[in-house]
């Protein structure tokens, strides 16, 4: 394949992963499922965590799928799960069990195995721009809900909550097929043409293709999990409770606080990205450090702030590290276990994201509960992230070069 048609694979992994970013509108579906059906607000809720934690170990199934058969027939197979997720969530009218297991369960398996595979294939395609091009990937996640958030809210007003889910899980079956056609692995050995590493990546790259089981035997995989599960429980924990810490701190409206987290949002792509592509030169463990001490401030200063303009601002930059963390360990895990197989080495890795999405939010609001404020929670992040700063400056590449 012609150099210039990577370009067109990676087009292909960032619509895919647009669709499947859709599940980062679920606050969309919170009010309506609430009012129509009187479930609670906790009770719909554990729906999107439901999703997330079986994304976290489906990944994982689907990198090693991946590995056996290729990435288009789990492309396929991740297409048709979730499209049919979140399509069978149609019909869980006062059935909240129904919604747990086909928009969490099944609609979650089918992230999972989707989420992977641009991954796995462009760290493949783009040695030469591994961290930049896995955050434009990511990044593409990151982007999902900016895009289905008006479009879920336009047909709920217009057709209701329910049938809302049968036309979108269609769309989202559609999308990620026809994405899927695009994804292929480089020939054994394929580098694009007339490119050598330099110096800095040299050193900060495996030597050998690691198998799962090498990687696992090997503490810098730990270490990694670690860093990547500490990043994402600091950003979801805010992401958790953004409009009433807004509402808190400003009292402002929750019209003012929901445009507020409109505007956050985005900070979750550009983050993919942008500290993707800083990591590219920087090195990805002195980028997460950096990330570390940013947010270990900002989230000591976030309670003591009181204007809207600013804490959107301070917001902004947390949810940039949040997703700098998903833009970065991709290229992080292929630069130092190979590329080979990083489908089920950072499959597996994202098993972090499903233990965070549990332990961040519940740090916080048990917090809350106790102290009556938000203090307390975001400050004991601060110094848990301040802490952590000493993971990604000691980890360092496995030393071995046979296996």
């Amino acid at each position: 394949m012609a150099t210039t048609n990577r370009w067109g694979i990676a087009l292909a992994g960032f619509l895919m992963q647009v669709a499947l970013g859709a599940v980062y509108a679920w606050s969309v579906f919170r009010n309506p499922l609430t009012k129509q059906f009187g479930w609670s607000i906790a009770q719909v809720t554990w729906t999107f965590t439901i999703t997330i934690f079986v994304l976290g170990v489906a990944a994982f199934f689907g990198g090693l799928w991946l590995n056996r058969k290729g990435p288009r027939i789990v492309a396929f197979t991740a297409a048709f799960l979730y499209g049919l997720g979140v399509f069978l969530a149609s019909f869980s009218a006062h059935e909240l069990w129904w919604l747990y297991l086909s928009y969490g369960v099944i609609g979650g398996t089918g992230l999972g195995f989707g989420y992977i595979v641009p991954i796995a294939v462009l760290v493949k395609w783009f040695p030469d721009r591994r961290g930049l091009i896995t955050g434009i990937a990511v990044g593409g996640f990151g982007a999902g809900a900016l895009v289905t958030a008006p479009v879920a809210q336009q047909l709920i007003q217009t057709v209701g909550v329910l049938k809302t889910f049968a036309y979108l899980g269609i769309a989202y079956f559609v999308v990620i097929f026809v994405a899927g056609f695009f994804m292929q692995i480089p020939p054994v050995g394929w580098t694009p043409k007339g490119w050598t590493p330099t110096a800095t990546q040299t050193a900060q790259r495996a030597k050998v293709d690691y198998t799962l089981s090498s990687a696992l035997a090997r503490w810098q995989w730990w270490a990694m999990w670690l860093l990547l599960f500490l990043n994402t429980s600091a950003g979801i924990s805010l992401i958790s409770q953004e409009a009433p810490i807004f509402q808190k701190l400003t009292n402002a409206s929750a019209v003012v606080a929901a445009g507020m987290v409109g505007i956050v949002s985005i900070g979750n792509s550009v983050g993919r990205i942008f500290w993707a592509w800083v990591s590219d030169s920087l090195t990805r463990r002195w980028t997460f450090a950096v990330m570390y001490i940013l947010q270990s401030g900002l989230f000591w200063l976030l309670p003591s702030l009181d204007s809207v303009p600013v804490i959107t601002v301070v917001s902004f930059v947390i949810l940039m590290c949040y997703g700098g963390g998903f833009g970065t360990m991709p290229a992080f895990a292929a630069d130092y276990f190979g590329s080979k197989n990083v489908g089920p080495i950072y499959g597996l890795m994202l098993t972090a994201w499903g233990f965070a999405s549990y332990f961040g939010p519940q740090l916080l609001v048990k917090m809350l509960s106790q102290a009556g404020s938000y203090t307390r929670g975001l400050h004991t992040i601060a110094l848990i992230m301040l802490v952590s700063t000493v993971l990604p400056i000691i980890v360092s590449p496995p030393k071995e070069t046979t296996l």
